[in-house]
C-alpha cells in the first residue's frame, strides 16, 4: 500500500508543479490584456475568443496526448521498448501532418468560425489578430501533445515537468515583455531610460506564446536525445519508418483515436458553447465567463497530477496484467484526488474575490463576477472525480467509455441550458434585457460597461449546465468502471 502511494506521488508531484504554471499563463495573458487599455473588458474578450478558436482546433486532436499516453504505458508494462519507440514516432508523424493542414486552412477556419461566434466587432478584430499570430506555433503545440503523453506513459513525469516549465515560463516572460516592452535605466544618465524591447501591445501576447511553444519542443527533443536515445531508440532506424503505419498496433491506434476524436468534439461543443453563449450577453459577461473559467480550472491542474499518475500506473499494470496493484492504484488515486477537491472548496470560498482582483483591475468586471462565486465552491467535487476517471480510463485505453461519457455530458449540458433558458424566458420576461430578440442585444449594441439582470440570470443557468456536464461524466464512468479490471 505504501509503495503504491509513493509511486502515485512520485508521478503526481512533478505534474502538479508543472500544472501550477499553466493557469498562471492564462492569468498573465488576461491580466496583461486587462491593463493594456481603458476598455479592459474588450481586451479580455479578445483573448477569450482568440483562445477559444485554438481550443476549437486543438481539442480535436487531444487524442495525440491521450492515445499516445495510454498505449505507451501499456507497452512499458509489457517491457516492449521497440513498440514504445514506434508509438512516439507514429504520434509525431501524425502531429506534423495535422499541423501542416492547419496552417494551410487557417484563414478559412477563422472566417467560418465567426459565422457562428457572436461578439462585438472590436472583440472580433482582436481575436483574429491573436489567432493569425499564434497559429504559427501549431507544429510545436501538436508535437508537444504527443510528447507529453509519451513521457507520462513511460512513467516519467519529470521530463514533461521540465518542458512545461520552459513553455510556461517563456510564455509569461515573453508575453509581458513583448506586449508591454522592456525599458531599463540609462547607464550614462540615471534620470533617463533606454527602450531595450519596444512594446507591441496586444499582438505581443500571441507572439510570446509562439516563442514559448517552439522553445518547449526544442527542450523535449533534447530530453529524448539524451535520456531515451539508447534505452528506447537504439536500433530504431529508417527501416522502422517504412512500416510505421502498418500492422495491428497501428490499427488499434487509429480505432482508439477515432473514439477520442468524437470525445474531443463533445468537449468543443461544451467548452466552446460556454464561451459563445456568454458572448451573447455583452463584453462584461464574456469577460466574467473567461475569468471564472480560468479560476475554476486551477483545481483541475492539481487533480490532473493525480489523474496523470493514475493514467501511467493503470496502463503499466494492465500491460503487466497485475490486477491487485491496478485495484490499489485506482483506489488511492481517488483518495488523493478527492482530498484536492476538499482543499479547493475552501480556497474558492475564502479567496474568491482576491482571485478575481488578480485577474483584472476593472471594477465593473469584478463586481459582475462576484455573483457567480458560489459556483466555484460546488465544482471541485464532481470535477475532481471526472478528471480522475479520465486519467484511469486513458491508461486502460478505454476509449469507447470515454467517448460515451462525453456524449452523455453534451446531453446534460444542452438539456440544462435549454430547459433553464426556456423557464427564464417564460418567467423573466419583465427583466431588463429580456425578450425574443434581446438575448444578444448587449453584444450587438456593443454594451461593455454593464450587464442586464436577464443576462446575469442566463449566466447562472450556463454555470449550472457546466456543472451538469461534469456530473454526467462522473456518474457514467463510475458505472462503467468494472470493465477496467478485465484483461
Amino acid at each position: 500500500m505504501q509503495q503504491i502511494n509513493r509511486d502515485i506521488l512520485k508521478l503526481a508531484i512533478p505534474s502538479i508543479l508543472a500544472n501550477i504554471t499553466i493557469p498562471i499563463v492564462g492569468m498573465v495573458d488576461i491580466a496583461v490584456a486587462g491593463h493594456l487599455d481603458t476598455n479592459a473588458a474588450t481586451m479580455i474578450g479578445g483573448i477569450a475568443i482568440g483562445s477559444m478558436l485554438f481550443d476549437l482546433l486543438y481539442w480535436n486532436f487531444g487524442f495525440l496526448r491521450v492515445g499516445t499516453g495510454g498505449l505507451a504505458a501499456q507497452a512499458y508494462g509489457r517491457q516492449d521498448s521497440r513498440e514504445c519507440a514506434r508509438i512516439l514516432a507514429r504520434a509525431l508523424g501524425i502531429s506534423l501532418g495535422i499541423a501542416l493542414c492547419l496552417l494551410l486552412i487557417q484563414w478559412i477556419f477563422v472566417k467560418a468560425a465567426f459565422l457562428v461566434v457572436d461578439c462585438t466587432p472590436q472583440v472580433r478584430e482582436l481575436a483574429e489578430q491573436y489567432f493569425f499570430i499564434r497559429i504559427w506555433a501549431a507544429p510545436a503545440t501538436l508535437s508537444l501533445m504527443a510528447l507529453k503523453g509519451w513521457f507520462i506513459g513511460m512513467q516519467d513525469s519529470v521530463s514533461p515537468m521540465a518542458v512545461d516549465f520552459v513553455v510556461n515560463g517563456m510564455n509569461v516572460l515573453m508575453s509581458i515583455v513583448l506586449a508591454l516592452g522592456l525599458t531599463l535605466p540609462s547607464v550614462s544618465d540615471p534620470t533617463s531610460s533606454t527602450v531595450i524591447i519596444p512594446a507591441i501591445g496586444f499582438s505581443g501576447i500571441a507572439a510570446g506564446t509562439v516563442i514559448a511553444q517552439w522553445s518547449g519542443l526544442v527542450t523535449a527533443l533534447l530530453i529524448i536525445a539524451f535520456k531515451y536515445r539508447r534505452a528506447v531508440f537504439a536500433g530504431f532506424g529508417a527501416s522502422e519508418f517504412k512500416g510505421l503505419f502498418k500492422g495491428s498496433e497501428t490499427r488499434r491506434f487509429f480505432v482508439m483515436n477515432a473514439d477520442l476524436f468524437v470525445r474531443s468534439l463533445c468537449f468543443i461543443a461544451i467548452y466552446i458553447g460556454f464561451t459563445v453563449i456568454s458572448a451573447r450577453y455583452g463584453d462584461v459577461l464574456l469577460a466574467v465567463s473567461s475569468i471564472m473559467m480560468k479560476i475554476l480550472m486551477i483545481f483541475s491542474y492539481f487533480t490532473d497530477g493525480f489523474a496523470y499518475a493514475g493514467e501511467a500506473m493503470t496502463g503499466r499494470y494492465i500491460g503487466a496484467k497485475d490486477r491487485p496493484r491496478l485495484v490499489k492504484t485506482v483506489k488511492w488515486t481517488f483518495v488523493w484526488s478527492m482530498g484536492i477537491a476538499v482543499i479547493f472548496m475552501g480556497v474558492y470560498h475564502f479567496a474568491g474575490v482576491p482571485l478575481l482582483k488578480m485577474m483584472t483591475s476593472d471594477a465593473v468586471v469584478v463586481d459582475a463576477a462576484r455573483d457567480f462565486l458560489p459556483w466555484l465552491v460546488l465544482m471541485p467535487v464532481v470535477g475532481c472525480a471526472a478528471f480522475t476517471w479520465d486519467g484511469i480510463y486513458i491508461g486502460a485505453t478505454g476509449s469507447k467509455e470515454m467517448r460515451n461519457s462525453m456524449l452523455w455530458s453534451v446531453v446534460a449540458f444542452a438539456g440544462v441550458w435549454i430547459a433553464g433558458i426556456l423557464l427564464l424566458n417564460f418567467f423573466g420576461t419583465s427583466l431588463p434585457g429580456a425578450g425574443p430578440d434581446m438575448t444578444s442585444s448587449s453584444a450587438q449594441s456593443g454594451v461593455t460597461s454593464s450587464s442586464t439582470p436577464y443576462g446575469v440570470a442566463a449566466m447562472h443557468i450556463l454555470m449550472g449546465a457546466y456543472f451538469a456536464h461534469l456530473l454526467a461524466r462522473t456518474i457514467y464512468l463510475t458505472i462503467r468502471s468494472p470493465r477496467i479490471y478485465v484483461f
